[in-house]
């Protein structure tokens, strides 16, 4: 599949034909000046990004679980005592 490249200008100039194209799923590459460029690309409601921070902390948490460092709730009045003591 070939890449689109276009300038900042030609971008802001005609948003509406490129968004189109990567609705159809052709690669844009948006240049600005000569030292950074962007791709456009749809984003789905299934789509879900997670800073490394949040990576992290999820990869922390799942490894406390496989340890059984988890703390267990039966009955919604163990859930309102860990609530409460949190």
């Amino acid at each position: 599949m070939a890449v689109l490249q276009v300038t900042s200008k030609q971008f802001k100039e005609k948003q509406k034909l490129f968004f189109d194209m990567a609705d159809s799923g052709k690669q844009i590459v948006i240049k600005r000046g000569g030292k950074q460029a962007y791709t456009l690309t749809p984003v789905n409601d299934d789509d879900m990004y997670f800073t490394p921070e949040m990576t992290e902390k999820i990869k922390h948490s799942l490894q406390q679980a496989k340890e059984g460092k988890v703390t267990g709730v039966a009955s919604i009045e163990e859930l309102h005592n860990l609530l409460d003591s949190l």
